[in-house]
């Protein structure tokens, strides 16, 4: 029944794990692909264009937001980041669920592009573990780990848009349940249309033969 891909658009609180939680998830199940996004950033010491990122100039990236070649895009810190809209259709067209990691405004700006896109939230069991984890990393001062956690309060309001929450405690368990969820999602009436109406032909057929 499967066919075409779902666009599966996962955000999170920053140290929920979410990009442990992707890689695993690819690394444990075939049939996945996580979106590669264009910088104009330089590339950094063992980092591969078509890999990491699609390396682009200042002159490509900008040429690619006006021929609308790119799903969404942000600057910051004086590079621009974007995903590119032809490798996530190849993909989904080809087969493949595309995982795309992002915050909440890109999420949503993608689910008015794609709203059969699958949005998932990731977060830890409780903010005194989403404090542990961002102390654990062992790489930020207080002051930081202290305005990841406002950023979190802020995000927090916007999880009712998503289609699932993701609690991340155990990371197998967790990638488990999140294969199920997208097992599932593959399911619904509204992305198999063609196999449902191919069994209403046929069973239109067999009351006239009938």
């Amino acid at each position: 029944m499967r066919n075409e891909g779902i666009l599966i658009v996962v955000s999170g609180f920053s140290g929920a794990g979410k990009g442990t939680l992707m890689k695993r998830l690819v690394e444990a199940y075939d049939g996945y692909a996580l979106s590669i996004s264009a910088t104009t950033r330089k590339p950094r010491p063992g980092e591969e264009e078509g890999r990491e990122y699609f390396f682009l100039s200042r002159e490509q990236f900008e040429k690619r937001i006006a021929d609308h070649a790119l799903i969404e895009h942000a600057e910051y810190c004086g590079n621009y980041y974007g995903t590119p809209r032809d490798y996530v259709e190849k993909e989904l067209s080809e087969g493949r669920d595309v995982i795309l990691e992002i915050e909440i405004q890109g999420a949503l700006k993608i689910k008015e592009q794609y709203p059969d896109a699958l949005l998932l939230f990731v977060s830890t069991p409780d903010a005194a573990e989403l404090r542990r984890r961002l102390s654990g990393r062992g790489t930020e001062t207080q002051e930081v780990i202290q305005k990841r956690l406002c950023r979190a309060a802020k995000e927090a309001g916007g999880i009712e848009a998503y289609d699932y929450i993701v609690i991340n405690d155990d990371l197998e368990t967790c990638v488990k349940e999140l294969h199920g969820i997208i097992r599932a999602a593959h399911h619904a009436p509204g992305r198999n249309e063609a196999f449902i109406e191919k069994m209403r032909r046929e069973l239109e057929g067999k009351q006239i033969e009938n």
